[in-house]
């Protein structure tokens, strides 16, 4: 491929990616509007939810697809679906279509990100493709500072419907790029899809989710029987789709993938170090408001200097994995990463403010070196025609630690909240009763509102602030913990060497790639009597 077509792909792939990127923080700015317009407050959560569940449950399912069929196709497909999604979204009369079109756009968004990873990692080379990859983080990155931004201004200028209109032009001109730019070898084998297996891990996941989503508040919402019910579906369907892909001619998720060490440890690192990232996002913010007292748009900007570090080091670390190697700068990620949980957990109320930014920088930096490290190794490590479903599962895995992630944290937020309230209350040094104690433990919100913040006295929002704080303190404990976990995980990356033969890549299928892979990630010494013959 020539130059100034790769320069092409790659800025189709961008386009496609960005549009998925900057979705997941513009919606957030209008929601205020879009509640005045259509009503549904009950519903609120739903929006986001609708559209992290399927966005989350396909990326496996399009990461196998287009390693049977290509990548364009589906490439388009998803941007396709995602831009039907954003259309009926904009048209939406009532909250409950707003759900349901949120959802339909999810399951298209979930092929934008693997998907334009796997497209980058099949037109560059190694050595190109890490800082690729890097460039690429730095889109997340920048979404993720004027996303609000953009929202914002969106809706006070135009309206809020107009937040998912302006997905169009540029879905469009994304999906013509890639059909004019990228050239892929045509296929003489139909090859085999594995419907029952697809069909059977979309549920699985779904309702694990599902449960996820609506019972991880409070540990008595998790254990209720209908979250319980779900958990139970949950797991029986996944005992079920390990049943059809044992048996499966090829199946979605080939379990002999996992054999791949470099694959397996990848996974396994990328969900718990999901679990850390998606707990700072959540849970900083709200110690911000609750604990510390910022308005709620001082507690957005906390989030900035955590973006920008891991944007940096994701450029740093594209670099240095080229020059140490992927374990080192795996290792030398998470270890910061634990850094920066250990020392936001010690964090207290009367600490100076720029300790607080110093944490978060150093939780960014950690993340920026493994994540996309992670990334780069898994693509080198397996061949070119498991390339799709290998970036899909090192996304998949992030995203399901995320998910279970703020679920354990909400739970554990709450659970440490209420003891703390009632302990204050039974010793009776606090302004708080019993009664009190109890409903502020049930509906904390009078931390975040401004309104019902300043109604409270001055002795009962120190107290509450106080819990709030210390309650969140758990929560960034189980943060490092898992973190923490991640780091001794990573100690079972191979030590990296030279990279594959793109040649031999490009010749072989199957095991004998992933085979021939492996063993130049993870040399082995030859037995003394082979060496002498």
């Amino acid at each position: 491929m020539s130059s100034r077509r790769r320069l092409a792909v790659t800025l189709g792939v961008i386009t496609g990616m960005f549009l998925a990127a900057l979705e997941a923080t513009v919606v957030g700015t209008a929601m205020p509007t879009v509640i005045a317009s259509l009503g549904g407050l009950s519903h609120y959560s739903w929006v986001f939810s609708a559209y992290l569940i399927t966005s989350t449950v396909t990326v496996p399912v399009w990461g196998k697809l287009s390693d049977l069929y290509g990548r364009r196709l589906f490439f388009q497909l998803g941007i396709a679906v995602f831009l039907a999604g954003s259309v009926l979204s904009g048209i939406s009369a009532t909250m409950t279509q707003l759900i349901v079109f949120r959802a339909v756009q999810g399951l298209g968004a979930g092929a934008l990100v693997p998907l334009g990873m796997t497209i980058i990692g099949d037109v560059y080379t190694v050595e190109e493709r890490a800082r690729m990859q890097a460039f690429f983080s730095g889109v997340w990155g920048i979404s993720s500072v004027i996303g609000p931004v953009v929202g914002g201004f969106i809706t006070d200028q135009l309206s809020w419907r107009w937040v998912f209109y302006i997905n169009v032009p540029f879905g469009i001109l994304a999906a013509i790029i890639i059909q004019l730019a990228l050239r892929e070898p045509k296929r003489d084998v139909r090859p085999a899809v594995d419907y029952a297996g697809a069909a059977l891990l979309m549920a699985s996941i779904t309702l694990l989710m599902l449960a996820l989503v609506e019972g991880g508040a409070t540990l008595r919402a998790f254990a209720s029987a209908r979250n319980l019910a779900l958990l139970a579906a949950a797991g029986l369907l996944a005992a079920l789709f390990v049943y059809v892909e044992r048996r499966a001619r090829d199946p979605i998720v080939p379990f002999g993938l996992f054999r791949n060490r470099v694959v397996s440890v990848s996974v396994a690192v990328g969900f718990l170090a999901g679990v850390s990232m998606f707990g700072a996002i959540s849970f900083v913010p709200l110690f911000a408001q609750g604990a510390l007292g910022m308005t709620a748009t001082e507690a957005g900007s906390l989030l900035t200097p955590l973006m920008l570090s891991w944007v940096g080091l994701s450029i740093i670390g594209g670099r240095l994995l080229l020059k140490i190697g992927y374990r080192p700068t795996t290792l030398a990620g998470l270890f910061i990463l634990t850094l920066g949980f250990a020392l936001l957990s010690n964090y207290q109320r009367t600490t100076p403010r720029l300790w607080l930014y110093v944490d978060l920088v150093l939780i960014g930096a950690g993340l920026g070196l493994t994540m996309l490290t992670l990334l780069n190794a898994v693509q080198q490590s397996v061949g070119r025609a498991q390339l799709g479903i290998a970036t899909s599962l090192n996304q998949f895995s992030r995203s399901i630690g995320g998910a279970v992630g703020v679920a354990i944290m909400g739970a554990v937020l709450s659970a440490g909240l209420a003891s703390h309230l009632q302990q204050v209350a039974r010793e009776g040094a606090g302004p708080l009763t019993p009664a009190r104690a109890a409903e502020l433990a049930s509906n904390p919100n009078a931390l975040i509102e401004p309104g019902a913040r300043d109604s409270l006295p001055p002795a009962v929002l120190d107290e509450l602030q106080g819990a709030m704080a210390a309650a969140i303190q758990r929560v960034f404990w189980v943060g490092t913990a898992l973190a923490g976990l991640a780091l001794l995980v990573g100690f079972r990356l191979p030590h990296s060497a030279a990279p594959p033969d793109e040649e031999s890549c490009r010749a072989e299928t199957g095991e004998r790639m992933v085979m021939a892979e492996l063993a130049t990630l993870e040399p082995e010494e030859e037995p003394a009597a082979s060496k002498g013959s």
